[in-house]
């Protein structure tokens, strides 16, 4: 399903991505939203924190089907979203995810501060301080 935007983020900063999702579903785009699919899907119903503590200690998680949906799913969502914000702070995972969409030739916002530039965050084509920032200019 093509999408207008898709926030990455690590997944402990939940509210802050929630937040964001919200303010551009209200302005009226759709958003593809990675927090809709559980961490962990035999226990849906847990706070994130403890779904990732659940998915970080699945004893074969290469071999789990759950995780290659997700995947899946998430690698889906980057390919049918017209732009990608990255909101910081990030981890590893969704510097990954920025990479391939730069790969992609999707438009890049980054929103936060970066504490240690490095050249490759020249792949961001708009930079906002905030989360209310970047939704008052759209």
């Amino acid at each position: 399903m093509q999408t207008d935007y898709m926030v990455i983020g690590r997944s402990r900063n939940a509210h802050n991505i929630q937040r964001l999702v919200d303010g551009i579903e209200a302005k009226g785009y759709s958003c593809y939203n990675f927090l809709n699919i559980p961490a962990s899907p035999e226990n849906p119903d847990l706070p994130w924190e403890e779904q990732m503590k659940i998915a970080e200690s699945h004893p074969d998680f290469w071999n789990s089907a759950d995780y290659k949906e997700t995947f899946q799913k998430d690698m889906a969502g980057l390919k049918n979203a017209n732009t990608i914000i990255m909101l910081l702070p990030a981890g590893l995972a969704t510097h990954m995810e920025a990479g391939v969409a730069f790969g992609l030739n999707k438009n890049l916002i980054l929103i936060g501060e970066v504490e240690k530039p490095e050249t490759l965050y020249l792949m961001f084509k708009e930079r906002y301080k905030d989360i209310d920032s970047f939704l008052a200019s759209i």
